[in-house]
């Protein structure tokens, strides 16, 4: 359990981007109410993925925006399975797969990674964007994103990046 501990510690630390590290997106309540490790399988891979959805999502929204509230991010296979299974907002892991769940790629073999966050200068009104479909309409035609899903409790919202699939196989063993 200690090296757990000392791999988490590392991890947290790592920068994603300017204004985030991998710690922001490890916190998870279905982990602390079910003392589940909130740990990547592939550490390279969802650090690459983090990277990815900051750099071209989630910086993006707070040099427009401000300061973001990150709801939810990186989510194990284990612990976003068992979200799923006990009913608390986690869609099946095959869903899930280069979205939450970084450190995975989906069905058609991409990688990608999402996160849940509040734009709290949207819920304070002091955006050009009169609701929440202007905000979504905006952010896709802007940014390299997955369609926001908005959820009522505070305009709360996934969204997610997917790396391009030439992007990733330049950097593919063997792809060069």
């Amino acid at each position: 359990m200690k090296s757990t501990f000392w791999e988490l510690e590392r991890l947290g630390r790592i920068n994603l981007s300017k204004h985030f590290t991998f710690r922001q997106f490890l916190h998870s309540e279905i982990a602390a109410a079910y003392g589940v490790v909130n740990m990547p399988d592939d550490a390279e891979l969802a650090i690459e993925m983090g990277r990815g959805l900051c750099a071209n999502v989630l910086e993006p929204i707070v040099s427009e925006f401000g300061p973001i509230i990150v709801r939810s991010g990186f989510r194990s296979a284990k612990l976003n399975a068992l979200g799923h299974r006990l009913g608390l907002k986690c869609a099946s892991n095959e869903k899930n797969y280069a979205a939450h769940i970084w450190d995975h790629r989906d069905a058609d073999g991409n990688t990608g990674a999402s996160a849940c966050i509040i734009v709290p200068a949207f819920n304070e009104g002091h955006t050009d964007h009169a609701g929440w479909q202007a905000l979504a309409d905006h952010l896709m035609a802007s940014l390299p994103c997955t369609e926001p899903k908005r959820f009522k409790n505070d305009n709360a919202f996934n969204i997610g990046w997917k790396q391009p699939r030439s992007a990733r196989a330049q950097t593919l063993p063997g792809s060069l």
